[in-house]
């Protein structure tokens, strides 16, 4: 439809109108209840959603990735991405869940005759994104809120409280020495440089007040007098804190494990060493069947001479996926010459003279040549320093929240890897999860609670990988003792229900069927139930469900 010329919408005091794109950019029945659908805006695109008969328009693209939101999972009052499930307020395109740094555009809308008429900034349509306003530090308010921990929770904390008003002193300690990156990207992409995949620049930070100690790690933490000690001697005074902290990866203990090039995935710069050590000659053990250490195989596999990757189980993703899933997951890295000896483990890593790794010894004796070893084998929570504290820290080193993320401690919260907090789509149970949009989620609601804006934690795990150009998400969280799969294995399209021992479905993943599983994330948000006899019955009557 062509977009007319005429203004229909009066500009904020002091804002130019050639700033603006006016137009009709759709008839009122040309969009239904509940559906969602692109239309143009002045050689641009906008995103018309209709929900309990008001039509909302919004920026059509996730400010995470990009994927188009048209193709996403319509919810009651937002839109979860199709990709990797961040979700947008219809109201604000205030960003509510995650990934992603940034919430979109929404942009006027008015009903006159029967068109649907959208006023937008052309800066709004073009970057397809924003970042909501922060306060500034005010000198008078003498407050301190501190959040330990540079990694994706933290980040999100530090800019939540600011946008939600706080004037105080807000101070960000990370141990690593770059400024809060996409860790996602640390077994995906092993040679981006840390300014590569940044969040955010060190200039965000210093216009926003907040101050950033990098390369500082907390040693101590005395809550009596609120206190927090740095390992650089440095003491810093409190009012509320914020740790999330998360996890160190552990190598298998075995002889060995200590040679160059025996590694773990944690951070940018081992990511950058991998990168920088592989050659066409190389031969790589990968050892683990995690998302980390699938990630890594696919990454090395066409750069180097072989890559094996070892694991415990029948199949890789047992736990997650099961085992036909896992199976097909297991055959399809095969097809792209990845390796598998499963039901194994490493014995023993074997150098040369000069302490540099050159094979392993699996549990059976074989031995591998092996110029590089990446274990994947599980992590430590990163609480040691909390021990004396007065926080109780549970066997795994996690902490037990509340449902607004504090502690046993008042004013001190918990977030990301070591948070043993509720899950909603759990019957509100608590578990640890170590995930990175779920720890970003942390983040803004621990920042929401700091800030005095009361918000109760609504957690619905959402995992997801992209190897060899297919995608496999997962939604949901607890042990199966069944699955339903629909769809062709073979085919990699395909959609697996898992069942608890009292039949509900618990979780659900899939490989090219989006948006079903952000569909399902918005099903478990809103406290629904499905079960295995009305899979059975018919496996997707349920979406017919949403939003009713």
């Amino acid at each position: 439809m062509k977009v007319s010329n005429r203004l229909f919408f009066s500009s904020p005091p002091g804002t130019a109108k050639e700033e603006f794109v006016e137009g009709v950019v759709c008839q009122e029945g040309d969009i239904g209840e509940n559906e969602m659908k692109t239309f143009d805006l002045g050689g641009s695109k906008v995103l018309i959603v209709k929900q309990k008969g008001k039509i909302s328009a919004l920026g059509t693209k996730c400010s995470h990735y990009g994927a188009p939101l048209s193709t996403g999972a319509l919810g009651d009052g937002r839109i979860r991405c199709p990709w990797h499930g961040a979700c947008f307020s219809l109201e604000t395109g205030d960003i509510e869940d995650f990934p992603g740094q940034d919430s979109i555009p929404c942009y006027q809308v008015k009903i006159e005759q029967g068109q649907v008429k959208v006023r937008a900034k052309k800066s709004d349509l073009q970057e397809n994104k924003r970042t909501k306003m922060m306060a500034k530090r005010d000198v008078k308010d003498e407050r301190t809120f501190v959040v330990i921990g540079g990694g994706p929770s933290g980040a999100i904390c530090v800019e939540t409280i600011r946008q939600n008003g706080f004037t105080g002193r807000v101070v960000l300690i990370c141990k690593e020495t770059s400024l809060p990156y996409d860790r996602v990207k640390v077994s995906k992409a092993m040679e981006a440089p840390p300014e590569k995949i940044q969040l955010r620049s060190q200039s965000f930070y210093d216009d926003n007040h907040i101050e950033t100690m990098l390369g500082v790690e907390a040693t101590d933490l005395n809550a009596a007098n609120k206190e927090i000690t740095l390992n650089n001697g440095y003491k810093i005074k409190y009012d509320k804190v914020y740790i999330a902290t998360g996890s160190t990866p552990r190598k298998a203990p075995v002889p060995g494990a200590d040679l160059k090039n025996v590694v773990t995935l944690r951070n940018v710069t081992d990511g950058n060493y991998v990168s920088g050590i592989l050659t066409k000659d190389s031969h790589v053990v990968v050892l683990g069947v995690s998302f980390v250490g699938l990630e890594a195989a696919a990454y090395c596999v066409n750069k180097t001479a072989k890559v094996t990757v070892i694991g415990r189980d029948s199949v890789p993703l047992k736990p997650v996926f099961g085992e036909a899933v896992g199976a097909r997951v297991m055959k399809f890295f095969e097809d792209q010459n990845v390796e598998f000896v499963m039901n194994s483990g490493i014995k023993a890593c074997m150098g040369n003279a000069e302490g540099v790794l050159e094979s392993v010894e699996l549990n059976d004796g074989t031995i591998l040549k092996a110029d590089i070893c990446i274990m994947g084998v599980g992590s430590t929570l990163n609480t040691e320093f909390l021990k004396t504290s007065g926080l109780v820290l549970n066997k795994d080193g996690s902490i037990n929240t509340n449902q607004h993320l504090e502690s046993s401690i008042n004013d001190v919260f918990i977030g990301g890897d070591i948070a043993n907090s509720p899950v909603f789509s759990n019957d509100n149970k608590p578990a640890a999860i170590g995930h990175y949009p779920l720890a970003q989620y942390h983040g803004k609601i621990a920042a929401l609670n700091m800030t005095g804006k009361a918000q109760e934690l609504h957690v619905v795990p959402y995992f997801w990988t992209m190897v060899f150009g297919k995608s496999f998400r997962y939604c949901g969280y607890g042990k199966p003792a069944e699955v339903h799969i629909e769809g062709s294995l073979e085919e990699m399209k395909y959609v697996a229900f898992y069942m608890n021992q009292a039949g509900k479905v618990i979780s659900v993943s899939s490989c090219q069927r989006d948006p079903i599983v952000s569909q399902f994330a918005e099903f478990l948000s809103q406290g629904r139930t499905l079960t295995k006899a009305e899979i059975q019955e018919d496996p997707f009557a349920w979406l017919q469900q949403l939003n009713k």
